[in-house]
């Protein structure tokens, strides 16, 4: 959909890129109503190094669609391909997505009583690069991931996001990104119910990671504050199960002064498709 950046381009020639393709994604949900699609043919391109804004109403299946890429078992593909280098991941299990470099930053993190932080993170970075880290490193790298986002370093020891603020959910949400090192990842609201300070340190993370990793994001939002910290190479508003509109961060200011109104479906308000 969108051409290369000019920042891909640049980093082809220092770092390995992969290439994320959504083609013709259609899917959905069963209700109490019946089947309800929500994707209605995606389209699009993410390769690392670039950073795409997806910017829309409630209701218009953003999250859907980040939930639909990872593999949530609520929401059945019906018609199109999701390309990871090539790879169908499509037919694959949300933890092969993960092997092969797809992470997910959600918009409500859940709480996992009994497992502890550090456990938690070294099980799922010995799954992802298929040996466990020595102890001794593991124990600095977390520790220094830890203190960069401000976290208190005894959150280590207990249980994942249990007794969590919504900023400390957040911060733990970047922390993962940080260690497990993805690919591509694709962040579910990341900016909700964050004040200014906790959504400063949260982009300061997100960019520390984009320029040590080099993944591709497509960063799901509302609103243009956190666009403000991590700057977008597209914006594209997603409406009624689909893009209609790509452009370059200049639409993230536009859309903040006109609304999503014109690409709403006719005859419908946002709080309709809530």
């Amino acid at each position: 959909m969108a051409e290369m950046s000019e920042k891909t381009a640049i980093a082809q020639n220092v770092q390995e890129t992969h290439v994320l393709e959504i083609r013709g994604l259609r899917a959905g949900v069963e209700t109490k109503q019946g089947r309800k699609e929500i994707l209605k043919g995606v389209d699009l391109t993410v390769r690392t190094g670039e950073i795409h804004a997806i910017m829309g109403p409630n209701g218009s299946g953003k999250s859907t669609l980040a939930y639909t890429l990872t593999g949530h078992p609520k929401y059945e593909v019906e018609s199109g391909t999701v390309l990871l280098d090539g790879t169908d991941i499509l037919a694959l299990k949300p933890y092969e997505r993960a092997r092969l470099g797809l992470f997910l930053s959600m918009q409500a993190p859940v709480e996992v009583p009994g497992v502890s932080m550090t456990n938690f993170l070294r099980t799922a970075v010995t799954e992802v690069q298929g040996s466990a880290p020595s102890l001794r490193e593991w124990v600095g790298e977390l520790d220094e991931a830890m203190r960069r986002l401000r976290m208190d370093p005894r959150f280590a020891n207990r249980s994942v996001n249990e007794g969590f603020s919504g900023g400390e959910k957040k911060r733990s949400e970047i922390l993962q990104l940080e260690l497990l090192k993805p690919k591509f990842a694709l962040f579910d609201e990341i900016d909700s119910g964050l004040d200014i300070d906790a959504l400063r340190i949260v982009a300061e993370g997100i960019n520390r990671a984009e320029k040590a990793d080099h993944f591709g994001a497509m960063l799901i939002t509302h609103y243009t504050r956190i666009l403000r910290y991590v700057k977008p190479d597209f914006v594209h508003v997603f409406a009624d199960g689909r893009f209609v509109r790509t452009g370059g961060p200049e639409l993230a200011d536009e859309l903040e002064q006109t609304g999503y109104d014109r690409y709403l479906p006719q005859g419908k308000s946002e709080s309709a498709l809530a």
